[in-house]
């Protein structure tokens, strides 16, 4: 049974989160992710992550403006949106 799964970014850990992401597609299940109160990071590794999840077709969506290649919502509407999800997981 495909689950929803929103997969929240609030710190450093961001590549990690996007690996992980990527990974869990594997599963069919329906992965989003949030990038919430951070920019994202310019690092090769980081890079190279949200590459992998831009090819497996992963949602972004963020309330920093500066995240311009993300959906930009704002706090309130990206809070109900994760009311949509079966399963959250935090970085």
């Amino acid at each position: 049974m495909c689950k929803k799964i929103a997969v929240v970014v609030r710190d450093e850990r961001q590549s990690e989160a996007l690996r992980m992401s990527a990974g869990i597609t594997m599963m069919d299940d329906e992965i989003e992710m949030f990038f919430l109160d951070v920019t994202l990071m310019d690092d090769e590794k980081t890079a190279m992550n949200l590459e992998i999840a831009e090819e497996m077709e992963l949602p972004f969506y963020t309330n920093v403006k500066e995240n311009t290649e993300m959906t930009y919502m704002d706090t309130t509407a990206l809070h109900e949106k994760l009311r949509e999800y079966d399963h959250i997981v935090v970085y």
